[in-house]
């Protein structure tokens, strides 16, 4: 177990950046999202949650993927260069961590998703414990400890406590980057002060009003009852269809593929997409969920029923509870299931 002094973190970043880029929660007109460190930024670390997750540094919510040129009579076709630098996200908490699970479970499926896989091949998380979790979250709900960093695709794991930063390397990616910042790293982190925080972060987990939350019945067995209930018809009334659930959401996967005219030859790109918008899957005979209710419906089904039914269990939900947070209806995934009778 390594530790660092929080006041000592400018230094911690530089020397990260020093030899990849590096990726962090920073603030920007009073809001809280990761992007690229430098030296004029703002980190911040100690918000709990950033507006949006942080998968957009695996599944950017936009990039090219080739060019297109006209050369005479014939076409000349470059595909977008694949990362091949290695990155470190910082900061990602145990809700943000488990949803690039949830991505991988979509994106290195066959066939493999190569500008995905090739940013998790150079990609290290360095995942961090939730020292006061809100009200908001439900990450208990879904098998996620928000007192233990220690994820099964985190690197490092680490923990804020008091004026120290706790650092526990995970995997051979976690030890190389240990390795690399030996210099600022004290070998003497305590053992019993992490697990008296994840004492105190457990105590409040237990007490958050939807920890208790029941998945009863929300698995492929079920599968006709939920699809089929009159329940939906009242729940998406008070639907904007905005879509900014899907754009906070740690594991929503919806993408469109687009071509620009450049002026130069066309590019063509992918853009995060909404399964909750009127035009998302058109095609030539329309759309296959023509009403808001089917849209409505679609989005939770998949989370709850279709994603888990399909991936042993792993529901697609994280319980971050940024739609709680965000959605101008108050419409959420909570209400959902309570409205359902998960909240027995």
């Amino acid at each position: 177990m390594y530790k660092i002094a929080k006041s000592n973190l400018p230094e911690l970043y530089k020397a990260i950046a020093g030899s990849k880029e590096l990726y962090l929660p920073l603030e920007n007109a009073g809001q809280v999202n990761f992007g690229p460190w430098s030296e004029d930024c703002t980190p911040d670390i100690e918000t709990l949650k950033s507006v949006k997750s942080p998968k957009d540094v695996f599944f950017p919510q936009s990039e090219n993927l080739y060019t297109c040129q006209k050369e005479g009579k014939n076409i000349k076709i470059d595909p977008e260069k694949l990362k091949d630098q290695d990155f470190v996200v910082f900061g990602m908490k145990s809700c943000d961590v488990k949803g690039v699970e949830v991505l991988d479970k979509v994106f290195l499926a066959d066939p493999i998703d190569t500008y995905y896989a090739a940013r998790r091949d150079h990609g290290i998380i360095v995942a961090m414990a939730c020292h006061e979790p809100e009200e908001s979250c439900f990450c208990k709900v879904f098998g996620i400890d928000a007192a233990d960093a220690s994820s099964s695709i985190a690197d490092v794991a680490t923990w804020m406590i008091g004026e120290d930063l706790y650092w526990k390397p995970l995997t051979e990616k976690g030890e190389a980057l240990t390795s690399e910042l030996s210099g600022l790293l004290s070998s003497d982190g305590d053992e019993n002060k992490v697990e008296e925080e994840k004492q105190a972060i457990t105590a409040i987990i237990n007490k958050l009003p939807y920890s208790d939350l029941s998945l009863e019945g929300w698995d492929g067995d079920h599968f006709e009852e939920k699809f089929n209930a009159t329940n939906w018809e009242e729940l998406y009334k008070p639907c904007l269809a905005c879509g900014t659930c899907t754009f906070v959401c740690p594991t929503c996967q919806c993408y469109d593929i687009k071509d620009y005219n450049t002026g130069n030859g066309t590019q063509r790109y992918r853009c995060w997409d909404s399964c909750m918008y009127s035009d998302f899957t058109m095609m030539a005979h329309g759309n296959n969920r023509n009403s808001q209710m089917q849209r409505f419906r679609q989005r939770f089904m998949h989370k709850l029923v279709y994603f888990p039914t399909n991936n042993d269990g792993m529901y697609s939900c994280v319980g971050c509870g940024r739609c709680v947070e965000k959605c101008p209806a108050s419409l959420n995934i909570v209400k959902v299931i309570k409205n359902f009778g998960g909240d027995k």
